[in-house]
C-alpha cells in the first residue's frame, strides 16, 4: 500500500515556523516534520500537508510573502508490519 505525502520545503526554519503559524490561524492542518531525504539532501524542517489544502496554502504563501523552495510529493510505502519482529 502506498500513498503520496506532500511536504513544503523552506530555505530556513524561520519561514517554516511562520507559515505553520499562519496556516494554524486559518485552520489548515500542517505538521512540522524533518525534510525527507528523497525531497532534499540538505538537513532542515518541512511542513507535511494534505493535498486538498494545497490551493489555500499557496494563497497563504503569496499573501504573506513567505519564501518556500518547493512543494514535494513523496510516495511513501506504508508497511503495517514495520517495527514488528515476531
Amino acid at each position: 500500500m502506498s500513498e503520496i505525502q506532500h511536504y513544503i520545503l523552506f530555505p530556513n526554519h524561520d519561514n517554516a515556523m511562520r507559515l505553520h503559524r499562519e496556516l494554524k490561524a486559518l485552520g489548515v492542518k500542517a505538521v512540522i516534520a524533518p525534510t525527507p531525504r528523497a525531497a532534499s539532501k540538505c538537513c532542515g524542517v518541512s511542513l507535511m500537508v494534505r493535498e486538498e489544502d494545497l490551493e489555500s496554502i499557496k494563497a497563504c504563501v503569496a499573501e504573506h510573502g513567505i519564501e518556500i523552495l518547493k512543494i514535494a510529493e513523496i510516495e511513501r510505502d506504508v508497511n503495517p508490519r514495520r517495527d514488528r519482529y515476531c
